[in-house]
């Protein structure tokens, strides 16, 4: 029973997915904004579709927060997660001219630099504004992305996103494969640019960092790829500003002088979250986590 009630929970979400993708690419625009707007606004109200997660991770960010103020800063998060949704789904419909238009990077020189010397770059951005038009314009500008993307549950819905992600110019490569890593790293060496979420660990492998006052796990992957290659490693934090994305581009990140690898990825790792902690602290509505980041919390 437990196995067919998956299966049909899987068929659902598919289905889901899939007719969101197909209707709102026939949508006007605006139409499409205000019936993912409504849809924000129907799950905030019935506190439903992970905004008590997301909730109580605003909470962390902005303390000084009365409950009703973090009630609206959760509705406006719940909004910008729906607008990300809908900006994603319709992705496939704008023109070359229309991704560059819809994503600025503020110190994109940072990188063009990186790109021009022959070393490669990781770049990592958060679970914030629209990650998936940050790299459609960095395929557009730099000839390809390399990216690592969590397995989604069904199998069929990923298949969607992976063959939605790679039309962008993006190479994606599903999370838990064992030659990821290689493959990254060969990525790098040639000049390439990767491009690795970094805000939440997912493999239960990463590395514990202090993160608006309270222990959470980060990915040791971007720090340790840097560390394997000499790539420069950049944090990128990302908000939405009127009708575009914006993403701000961090100095980056070195290489400490220590002798353990695991200090040295720590370190690192904590700069990155260091990052993020500035950008989020400025722009906590468009921070879509809605899953748990900090370790002592349930």
């Amino acid at each position: 029973m437990a196995k067919r009630s998956s299966r049909v929970n899987d068929a659902v979400t598919n289905w889901a997915f899939t007719a969101g993708w197909a209707v709102s690419k026939k949508l006007p625009e605006r139409a499409a904004r205000r019936a993912f707007q409504s849809g924000a606004d129907l799950l905030w109200s019935r506190n439903a579709g992970g905004v008590e997660r997301l909730t109580s991770n605003l909470a962390r960010v902005k303390p000084e927060l009365s409950q009703e103020e973090l009630g609206q800063l959760s509705k406006e998060g719940m909004r910008s997660y729906m607008r990300y949704w809908c900006e994603a789904f319709r992705l496939p419909t704008l023109t070359p001219s229309g991704i560059s238009s819809g994503f600025e990077l503020r110190g994109v020189e940072l990188l063009d630099q990186a790109m021009a010397d022959g070393t490669g770059a990781v770049m990592i951005p958060g679970h914030m504004a629209n990650w998936d038009i940050a790299g459609a314009w960095a395929a557009q500008r730099y000839g390809s992305v390399t990216t690592v993307a969590e397995q989604l549950k069904p199998k069929d819905l990923f298949d969607q996103f992976l063959a939605f992600r790679e039309s962008l110019g993006m190479e994606v490569l599903p999370l838990g494969e064992s030659d990821v890593m290689r493959t990254l790293v060969r990525r790098l060496r040639a000049g390439r640019l990767v491009a690795l979420l970094g805000d939440r660990d997912m493999t239960k492998g990463g590395v514990e960092v202090e993160f608006f006052g309270a222990t959470a796990s980060m990915p040791a992957g971007p720090a340790t790829i840097s560390i394997m290659t000499g790539a420069p490693l950049h944090p990128v934090t990302m908000h939405y500003e009127d009708d575009k994305a914006v993403g701000v581009v961090y100095p980056r990140v070195e290489v400490p002088d220590l002798e353990d690898r695991g200090e040295q990825v720590k370190y690192m790792t904590q700069q990155i979250a260091q990052a993020f902690e500035i950008g989020i602290t400025k722009h906590p509505e468009d921070w879509h986590m809605l899953q748990r980041v900090w370790i002592n919390e349930s």
